[in-house]
């Protein structure tokens, strides 16, 4: 057993104390194994708990299996009335600018421009099921809009305003919005950016709008949102009940493989699982100011979104983390006194690097929780965090998908927290490591992460998907009625997990199958070294590990430190993990949620053509690979 790294001091006032009294179970293991045996209860719970406002039905939980299941087949309810619940004065939503600008609306505020957008879209003559979407940066207007849409029972998608031409159209030339709201510029990293050619270009090929609003600084031809919705007085609040099953978002896969999947998740669906993320895994309260660093393009934002539901306010940010200092976000939490900073694992990564020590500079007395997502956060990063920004906060390392809109696994905060793991699965999903065989693996036996049980947020369908082939075949191909998401990992002794890496990178050395994961937390152990990416190469009838690394500025990949890299590799993992050629690169794709993109990489140096460059956020990268000839 590992020494943890925190435990939590005291139990006393934390919501999963509360759920485990009321299933008569005294520690998580047991309320897990609850919540996956009574999940017509379990889910029950989470409804009423949270003060969910509407009607579930008498009926919990119809057909049989993850991918025939319908959950509250006779519920009606609207979402926004319990994202909008609460007294008027509190403060809900902060908007903070690049610049410094700043925003603060009350929820009275919010409920009354929520109402305007609902109206105005009636008035447009959208009705329930028609789609509304955004090219937007992360500010109050994006929140009002998708409030007001789901308000009338319409479908929202966003994606980032630093979303190309072609990108943008991949995804709604699928979907066929009715309304658009579009960013003309943003501020990033200081620089002004002009949106205004780019939205035109959309906008012509969107033969479906009927309105288009704007938001940003700059002059439009679209109607401002602030003059859209002026002098507008609804008589009453607007909201249309709809049933537990009726879509409220569609969210995209990256699109790495070919034109990206648009997903359908039901807005209640939705709601109840953030909810029992946010309540019960992360103790978030109606009294919290709540952070995550998210563009529009990512799920984080409809995950922070969902936030408003737990009564808690929420703190937008848009531009660079690391501007003007690399501080930027501990200002953040030390003037918005959040309780709750969300961030992501190369974030953490990249402040460590710099030597950043939050603690000796910034006072964050009301900061309980940290939340790290988008890759596997290493064991120095969990280190580094209690080491130099707070002893006294539960660092959740949260791992999930967008296919999801919530999480498999993540924090436990009535539990110890080691170093490079992830605490444990998420309540009410029967998350297990499968082998090969299609069998639970053993402790420390690395294999596909799975989940045998339905749960809200699975989704609906695949838009334009009309007899449900591609979607059975994204996730229920390999293992029949079992959900395989494509993470690679492992149980640990302590009850949580260890992630490796996604399935379709996973290297195969000798036959056995390692995770890119192991290999980069060692290598980037080294200060000369600020990335690296791994993949396999076809090599004289088999196959060979490539390990491409990014160096930090002024630094270049000499011989001796190719020899310290492969030493520390085989020490430290095994002879497998050492790579057959270390090189220097200068960039790596990324996706427009800055993940590292290595089956691109893997396909450039197999010659194998790479069919979606749009679904990159920098695809010229990939002309250095493409180039290498090895």
């Amino acid at each position: 057993m590992q020494q943890a790294l925190w435990s939590p001091k005291s139990t006393d006032n934390l919501a999963i104390e509360t759920l485990q009294k009321y299933a008569q179970v005294k520690n998580f293991h047991d309320l897990h194994k609850w919540s996956i045996e009574n999940p017509e209860l379990f889910w029950r719970y989470v409804f009423e708990d949270s003060g969910v406002i509407g009607n579930l039905g008498s009926e919990g939980i119809a057909g049989i299996g993850v991918n025939g299941s319908t959950f509250f087949p006779n519920a009606q309810l609207n979402i926004a009335d319990t994202l909008l619940k609460g007294s008027d004065d509190q403060v809900i939503i902060t908007e903070i600018s690049e610049s410094g600008a700043k925003r603060n609306y009350s929820r009275a505020q919010v409920r009354n421009i929520a109402n305007q957008v609902a109206l105005r879209l009636q008035e447009i003559g959208l009705k329930e099921g028609d789609v509304v979407s955004a090219i937007v940066s992360n500010v109050a207007e994006t929140v009002f809009f998708a409030l007001g849409a789901l308000k009338i029972g319409a479908i929202f998608s966003s994606m980032s305003a630093d979303f190309g031409t072609a990108t943008v159209l991949d995804r709604l030339e699928q979907i066929e919005p009715k309304v658009l709201l579009v960013t003309t510029g943003y501020q990033y990293n200081g620089r002004e950016i002009d949106c205004s050619e780019k939205i035109k270009e959309i906008i012509s090929r969107l033969p479906t709008i009927k309105k288009v609003i704007s938001i940003g600084a700059k002059t439009s031809p679209y109607i401002s949102f602030d003059e859209w919705v002026a002098n507008c007085n609804p008589s009453q609040d607007i909201s249309i009940p709809g049933g537990f099953d009726r879509p409220g978002f569609i969210l995209f896969s990256s699109g790495t493989t070919g034109k990206p999947k648009c997903i359908v998740h039901s807005a209640a669906g939705v709601l109840l699982k953030v909810l029992s993320e946010q309540r019960y895994h992360l103790d978030i309260k109606a009294t919290d100011s709540v952070f995550y660093y998210t563009t529009c393009g990512w799920m984080m934002w409809n995950w922070l979104f969902m936030g408003l539901g737990t009564g808690a306010g929420i703190v937008l940010f848009d531009g660079n983390p690391l501007y003007p200092t690399p501080e930027r976000l501990f200002d953040i939490a030390e003037q918005s006194e959040l309780t709750f900073l969300g961030v992501s694992a190369k974030y953490i990564d990249s402040i460590r690097k710099l030597s950043i020590e939050p603690k000796q500079t910034h006072k964050l007395p009301k900061l309980r929780t940290i939340a790290s997502t988008g890759s596997p956060l290493s064991h120095e990063g969990f280190e580094y965090v209690y080491r130099n920004i707070s002893t006294n906060i539960h660092l959740a390392s949260i791992s999930g998908g967008t296919d999801i809109c919530g999480c498999f696994m993540l924090g436990v905060p009535n539990m110890p927290v080691y170093a490079g793991q992830i605490q444990g699965p998420a309540l009410g999903l029967d998350v297990q490591v499968f082998s090969d065989s299609g069998k639970p693996a053993p402790l420390g036996v690395k294999g596909e992460l799975v989940c045998r049980n339905a749960f809200p947020s699975v989704p609906l369908y695949f838009w334009d998907d009309r007899d449900g082939q591609k979607f059975r075949s994204a996730y229920f191909e390999r293992f029949a009625d079992v959900w395989t998401h494509g993470d690679f990992l492992e149980l640990t002794a302590e009850g949580g997990y260890v992630m490796h890496g996604r399935s379709d990178a996973t290297l195969n050395a000798g036959g056995v199958r390692i995770g890119t994961a192991e290999i980069y937390r060692i290598t980037e152990e080294f200060d000369e070294v600020l990335e690296s990416l791994a993949v396999a190469q076809k090599w004289e009838g088999d196959t060979r590990v490539v390990l491409f690394l990014k160096m930090a500025e002024g630094k270049i990949l000499t011989e001796v430190l190719i020899n310290e890299v492969k030493s520390a590799l085989r020490q430290k993992a095994s002879p497998r993990h050492v790579p057959a050629l270390v090189i220097q690169a200068p960039d790596f794709p990324r996706t427009k949620s800055n993940k590292l993109v290595e089956i691109a990489v893997a396909n450039a140096i197999n010659q194998v053509t790479n069919t979606n460059l749009g679904a990159l956020a920098n695809p010229e990268s990939l002309d250095w690979f493409t180039n290498l000839n090895l």
